[in-house]
C-alpha cells in the first residue's frame, strides 16, 4: 500500500498524471510557439511602419547590408547629412521605433532579414509553424536566411513580391514599361 492506495491503483494515478502533464506540456508549448510566431509578424509590421517613417524623413528607405538596416546613428557629416550604420537588432531605435526589434528567439538563432535598395525593400521572418496563414512557401523557396533558420514570411514595400530579389522584380517592371512604350 502506497499512501493508501494499492499498487495496482498508484500505478493508474501515476499513469493518469503523466498523461495529463504530458498533454498540458505540449499544450503549452504550442500556446508559446504561436505566441511567438504573433509576436514576429507584429514586429515585421512595426519596422514595416517605421521604414515608411524613414522614408518619409529621408526621402529614400534605409539600405541593407547582411540583412540589416542601415539606418541607425544620430552622427552627421560636415554638411549635416546624417552618417548611418547598421542597426542592432533588438537594441538600436529607427525612426518612429526607440528600438528595433529583435526575433523573440534570437537567443536560438532566429533573425529578422532586411533588403533594400532605397526604393523597394523586404523584410522577412521565420515562423516556426508551418500552420500560420502568413506562412509562405514562396519565400522559404528562396532559402534566405534568417539567421540560422530559413525565411517563410515576409512584408515587401510597393508591390514588392517576396518571392524573387529586388532587382528581378524591378527589371520585370523597367520590361512592362518598355514593351508598353513600344506598343504606342
Amino acid at each position: 500500500m502506497v499512501f493508501g492506495f494499492s499498487k495496482k491503483e498508484f500505478r493508474a494515478v501515476v499513469i493518469i498524471l503523466l498523461i495529463l502533464s504530458t498533454a498540458v506540456f505540449l499544450n503549452m508549448q504550442t500556446a508559446l510557439r504561436r505566441a511567438r510566431d504573433a509576436q514576429r509578424k507584429a514586429d515585421i509590421r512595426n519596422i514595416y511602419n517605421a521604414l515608411v517613417a524613414f522614408q518619409s524623413e529621408n526621402g529614400h528607405f534605409p539600405f541593407s547590408e547582411n540583412g540589416q538596416i542601415i539606418g541607425c546613428g544620430e552622427e552627421t557629416d560636415e554638411k549635416g547629412n546624417p552618417i548611418f550604420h547598421a542597426c542592432e537588432w533588438g537594441w538600436e531605435g529607427l525612426a518612429d521605433l526607440n528600438r528595433v526589434p529583435g526575433d523573440p528567439l534570437h537567443h536560438s538563432g532566429y533573425r529578422y532579414n532586411y533588403i533594400s535598395n532605397g526604393r523597394r525593400y523586404q523584410i522577412f521572418a521565420s515562423l516556426e509553424s508551418d500552420e500560420e496563414p502568413e506562412y509562405d512557401l514562396k519565400v522559404k523557396a528562396r532559402n534566405l536566411a534568417c539567421g540560422e533558420k530559413i525565411c517563410n514570411f515576409g512584408l515587401g514595400y510597393s508591390n514588392a513580391p517576396l518571392d524573387r530579389t529586388l532587382e528581378q522584380y524591378e527589371a520585370e517592371e523597367r520590361k512592362k514599361e518598355l514593351e508598353k512604350l513600344n506598343l504606342n
